[in-house]
């Protein structure tokens, strides 16, 4: 496979450029995406099993699921130019969930089943399930987290689903807590996509300038032998040249010109920024 071609300026690679400034997507190796993708495709089946297909719960649960995995990927490419964008849509995803929660909730009340303790034996089952540890996470078509899960969520029983599917939720929303406390956390310290770009612009402007003076030889001062620095003259006929003048000014007001001539055997060595004469 070819590799996608960049913009290159000045020897600078745009396109990695930007990736390292704000980088986005790998949402598939987010343990929070690889929840609630199990928690999606469970809600489907149990959807289809246990619940009556003419009914608008059966529509809004599945949304529910979907939106949960589908705002975390779209969260994760927005990154790229909007930390608010990002943030916006992870508790979308965040809220989605809570929804879908009161949903199994819902049903296991109204059919008078019990719903698992946080301690009981069932629910420590279920969140003793590592998950995340999949061969390939980038392959969609990865089965292994299902599996893992697969003695609950394809129980006979709809009671011991929709518990377990209680629990791989509460597991989302704790992920996604922190996930959103470290986005905050990141957009307090260090900014936005603006304020990022701004502050890289500003470091490669300082970056260049230093440089193109490096890549100067800098003049000894003819008069006190100290180096000189290259300055701009603010007024008289020559405002707006640069010249090189003496690093001890005022002290010493030795001057070059900035065309490398010696002026070594001038009277006049002061700042030519002060004087009318060449």
């Amino acid at each position: 496979m070819s590799e996608p071609s960049s913009d290159k300026s000045g020897g600078l690679d745009r396109t990695d450029h930007f990736k390292k400034l704000r980088p986005s997507g790998g949402y598939r190796t987010l343990r929070s995406f690889q929840v609630t993708t199990v928690i999606y495709d469970a809600t489907v089946s149990f959807c289809a099993r246990f619940m009556d297909k003419r009914s608008r719960t059966v529509d809004q649960m599945v949304q529910a699921a979907r939106s949960g995995r589908q705002n975390i990927a779209e969260g994760s490419r927005a990154s790229a130019t909007s930390s608010q964008t990002e943030l916006r849509l992870v508790n979308v995803a965040r809220a989605s969930l809570d929804e879908l929660l009161l949903d199994y909730e819902d049903f296991l009340r109204q059919r008078g089943k019990r719903q698992w303790g946080k301690d009981d034996p069932e629910a420590r089952a279920v969140r003793e399930v590592r998950i995340g540890e999949k061969k390939d996470p980038t392959n969609p078509s990865d089965a292994s987290d299902w599996n893992l899960y697969a003695p609950w969520l394809t129980h006979a029983d709809p009671t011991v689903v929709a518990n377990s599917l209680i629990c791989l939720i509460h597991q989302a929303n704790y992920l996604l807590d922190r996930q959103i406390s470290g986005l905050e956390r990141d957009f307090i310290h260090e900014g936005g996509y603006s304020e990022r770009l701004a502050a890289a612009r500003i470091a490669e402007r300082q970056r260049k300038a230093q440089t193109d003076q490096s890549d100067q030889e800098f003049p000894v001062c003819p008069s006190c032998g100290k180096i000189m620095v290259l300055r701009t003259a603010r007024k008289g006929k020559h405002a707006g040249s640069q010249f090189w003048g003496c690093t001890a000014y005022p002290d010493c007001k030795g001057t070059r010109p900035a065309d490398g001539s010696d002026l070594s055997g001038r009277s006049d060595l002061s700042d030519p920024s002060k004087k009318e004469g060449p």
